[in-house]
């Protein structure tokens, strides 16, 4: 039963019970006045409070957009209602004393109570009342916009997430049918051989599409696919070194990402070097982070330093939607042979 009972009505009830608790303490302990009259003109008091509040809070919420309107007009109805709910608490107060329960002067008698009797301090009730209630909807009204705003940023990141994702697996598929298509004539046996590759890349790639992190090892396991297709293109031009901390193997990456870093090597280091090269892949934790390295043989031209690259891009979009300013990712030139790519990502 107590579950269908409103915030407002258990504030509502909450509330005057405590004024009237306090009063009655006051009373008793203070001005140890005649028991039967303070206790029903307490009653008949918070009785008229939540009856002239409860009007002129029904009032007030018709008008739905009051709470988005101007500081100024929000002032002036805080006023009005201030007024208007201390008259009516005020005189409904006096008239139930007077000619229902028959406490007080009538006639005169009651104009003049009206006139010269508790009049402010009923205003000043009403002003507590008020304020409470417009601040309370003020926070409200603040919390829930925050609430939507997270909800709004949470979903554009998502949007964005997935179509980084859309821009860069077909990026990737359409460098490694380029690399398939060079065998077809070359070597069809070795072309079967890439083509099944890819096909295993596909199938992981496919299995991470849903999720916005994979683990290192589920990441490496694509690179190594990767790296199984292009060396039947390069051949020995192209040798692989791993440094790979097994600590980090369960830590999470965004998918695709360490495979971007590589491709990137091949594409624009090995693939341009006449003699091949050397892909170094490590990966570390450092303190509380954890530290990705890719290195290739090559060198980056300008403008590539900066990296602005569909891959790279992907790869620094997708490092700040998931940890902001926490992770960083460079690509440098580390010495005059040698490019270095470095992801650095929070552990926690």
């Amino acid at each position: 039963m107590f579950k269908k009972i409103s915030k407002y009505w258990w504030c509502q009830i909450l509330g005057w019970a405590m004024y009237l608790l306090i009063n009655l303490f006051f009373n008793f302990t203070l001005i140890k006045g005649n028991l039967n009259a303070v206790m029903v003109n307490l009653l008949v008091f918070s009785i008229c409070g939540v009856v002239s509040t409860h009007i002129f809070r029904t009032l007030i919420n018709r008008r739905r957009s009051w709470g988005s309107a101007s500081l100024e007009k929000q002032a002036l109805l805080f006023f009005i209602m201030v007024v208007s709910t201390g008259v009516v608490l005020y005189v409904s107060y006096n008239w139930t004393l007077s000619y229902v329960i028959g406490y007080g002067q009538k006639g005169q008698g009651f104009v003049r109570n009206i006139i010269l009797g508790g009049l402010l301090s009923a205003f000043a009730i009403s002003s507590i009342w008020w304020f409470i209630y417009f601040i309370w909807h003020y926070i409200d009204r603040n919390r829930t916009s925050y609430l939507d705003h997270l909800k709004l940023e949470a979903t554009v990141k998502e949007l964005e997430l997935k179509t980084i994702k859309a821009q860069m697996n077909p990026h990737f598929i359409f460098n490694a049918l380029n690399s398939i298509r060079a065998l077809v004539d070359e070597n069809p046996q070795r072309a079967r051989t890439a083509i099944t590759e890819l096909s295993n890349i596909l199938r992981s790639s496919m299995s991470t599409e849903k999720s916005e992190t994979v683990s290192l090892e589920n990441e490496l396991n694509i690179v190594k696919d990767y790296l199984a297709l292009e060396h039947i293109r390069f051949e020995e031009r192209l040798r692989v070194q791993y440094e790979i901390d097994p600590d980090t193997l369960e830590l999470q990456v965004p998918p695709m990402m360490l495979q971007t870093l590589v491709e990137n090597a091949i594409k624009h280091g090995i693939s341009r070097v006449i003699s091949g090269g050397t892909v170094y892949i490590a990966s570390r934790v450092k303190g509380m982070e954890h530290e990705i390295t890719i290195e290739n043989t090559g060198q980056l031209e300008e403008p590539q330093v900066n990296g602005h690259g569909l891959g790279l891009q992907s790869t620094r979009q997708r490092l700040s939607l998931l940890y902001g300013n926490r992770a960083t990712f460079e690509i440098h030139n580390k010495d005059a042979k040698t490019v270095e790519a470095r992801v650095v990502m929070p552990l926690v």
